[in-house]
């Protein structure tokens, strides 16, 4: 038989259930209604369903069959009218025991009527004794190994587990850090887990995102589905979260079975869901909702009790040890973030279990996906999302209270994250001081530079004017090259006689050459014109160059003169 895809939704006077049974006759549907009992059959498809409250058959039932979505809606009258049916969208636990029990070590109960006795047991603390299966199946007894013998601690789900990682060694360093969990006690997971805490803490990483925080503060403006104004009473909350189609079905292939666990277990399994939303929460976050490759690992990582199969006894303790690990090894590590995901965590226990299963769910899709992460489906999440829908309503609420009364601060997590802060910030306010003070220095050298170079360059335009005498007029047939004052002829020749040898002879050689290349002739010709008395020196060069010619004052060409011919 098939089990069909269904929905249940409710009135103040009907149960209506929506069946989806495609390529089936309308003929060949059959009923069955009795008090909290539900069965559908339309073959190949056979539905059968405990409610929470009771309905009746009395002739206002009515059915609709739409041939096209293959879909069979089904208004059943509640035997009170305006009762409400709790979790409804609860879609395991509504499923009925199956028959056959399974090979999982865990303690189940799979009867209908003891799985509503477990489950009253549960909120009280306190459980029915069961009557002993005289027909239980026995097995000829076989001596054990001394290995067999040995102690094994347990793991999973509320402390139920063993001997699961000593048939998967190849797998175990790629799900948990723990490296002997068969023989590792639970005092002796929590020092290993500390100790590589500590080993994996970099302080030079949380500096950095403590000071260059852009990227975590549109983290922290993010807003998830569960921020969304919180409902008023539990129903409301409960009723407000939808569950997609995907996780219908995946609601539906789950096995349903009820717990039976004793106080410390029960305390266990609440603190372990709440290390595990928290993780989930936070990588909701630093996604922005959009799981990647690295989600897995994410969530594994800050789960101290996926991770290390850690088990915890106070809300102090997942708290304390959730932030250290979002500081030591995710890709974001600020402590805004960890009080962020303590705040998410407490709005999606205050939807209801609806919102916890939800996050489950999401978890649980994640793991599937990735290999070999779906091994903490099979010891936590799978058995996590069919407990929920069991539990009460009010548990999850009084956690989610005791969270938001919680807090966690820097020194819990001995870190020495305010003495590092400290640190860090006289470091920097030092550097702010040495680049102030340097950027004075350098403003204050600038500016006298400049007066310097202001005042120098005025000295020189004058001693220029002073020193330079007005230069005569060359004929309009020559070219007027003018000459080097005399002063500054003789400062160069000074600065020549204490140049280097090799300058002088440099200097000395390109005198020769134009003593050799130049003829000397008085022409006052221009003077005469210009009604000047000194004459000028007419510089000719030889025949065969282009005409250059160098006018001088008199003085100035006979001093020139002289030092050439000398």
């Amino acid at each position: 038989m098939i089990t069909p895809a269904f929905d249940l939704s409710q009135d103040p006077d009907f149960l209506i259930l929506s069946i989806r049974v495609p390529y089936t006759r309308t003929s060949e549907f059959d009923l069955y209604i009795d008090g909290t009992d539900f069965k559908f059959y339309a073959k190949p498809y056979f539905l059968r369903l405990t409610l929470p409250g009771r309905i009746v058959e009395d002739g206002r039932e009515k059915a609709k069959f739409d041939i096209d979505k293959g879909l069979f809606t089904l208004h059943v009258p509640k035997e009170t009218s305006g009762e409400n049916f709790e979790g409804l969208q609860m879609l395991t636990s509504l499923l009925a025991p199956k028959g056959s029990r399974s090979a999982k070590p865990l303690v189940e109960d799979l009867g209908g009527e003891c799985s509503g006795a477990a489950a009253d047991g549960e909120e009280e603390d306190e459980e029915e004794e069961e009557e002993f299966d005289w027909q239980v199946e026995q097995e000829v007894y076989e001596k054990a190994s001394e290995e067999e013998l040995g102690p094994r601690h347990k793991y999973g789900f509320a402390n139920q587990r063993s001997g699961v990682f000593a048939r998967l060694q190849e797998e175990l360093s790629d799900v948990i850090d723990l490296k002997n969990p068969e023989e590792t006690s639970a005092a002796e997971r929590r020092r290993a887990r500390l100790q590589a805490e500590a080993s994996a803490f970099s302080p030079d990483h949380y500096l950095a995102d403590l000071f260059e925080d852009d990227e975590i503060k549109g983290l922290l403006k993010f807003k998830p589905w569960w921020t969304e104004p919180s409902r008023p009473t539990e129903q409301e909350a409960e009723s407000a979260v939808s569950f997609t189609d995907d996780e219908k079905q995946q609601l539906r292939k789950f096995t349903n079975r009820s717990y039976l666990l004793d106080k410390a277990s029960r305390r266990h399994a609440w603190l372990g869901l709440l290390d595990v939303l928290l993780a989930y929460c936070y990588e909701v976050r630093s996604t922005e909702g959009d799981h990647n490759v690295e989600s897995p690992w994410t969530i594994r990582k800050l789960s101290g009790t996926l991770c290390w199969l850690e088990t915890y006894s106070c809300l102090q303790e997942v708290l304390v040890s959730f932030g250290r690990r979002v500081l030591c090894y995710p890709l974001y590590r600020h402590f805004a973030l960890v009080s962020a995901a303590v705040r998410d965590a407490t709005k999606v226990l205050q939807s209801g279990r609806t919102g916890v299963l939800k996050c489950l769910l999401d978890v649980h899709r994640v793991f599937r996906e990735n290999d070999p992460a779906y091994i903490l489906n099979d010891l936590y999440i799978t058995d996590y999302c069919i407990w929920i829908q069991r539990v009460k309503s009010k548990k999850v609420a009084s956690l989610a209270e005791a969270l938001r009364q919680a807090s966690v601060q820097k020194k819990d997590l001995e870190l020495e994250l305010d003495e590092l802060e400290h640190a860090a910030t006289l470091v920097v306010e030092e550097e702010e001081e040495e680049e102030s003070e340097s950027d004075g220095s350098s403003e204050e050298s600038e500016e006298d530079s400049t007066e310097s170079d202001e005042g120098g360059g005025g000295g020189e335009r004058a001693e220029a004017s002073k020193d330079g005498p007005p230069q005569p007029q060359p004929p309009a047939h020559v070219s007027h090259v003018p000459q080097a004052p005399a002063s500054a002829v003789l400062s160069e020749e000074r600065s020549s006689a204490d140049a280097s040898p090799g300058c002088r002879q440099l200097i000395r050689e390109l005198g020769e050459r134009v003593a050799q290349e130049l003829r000397i002739s008085p022409d006052c010709s221009g003077a005469q014109a210009s009604g000047r008395t000194s004459c000028g020196t007419l510089l000719e060069p030889s025949p065969p160059r282009n005409p250059l010619l160098i006018v001088q004052t008199q003085l100035d060409a006979e001093e020139l003169d002289g030092n050439f011919l000398s």
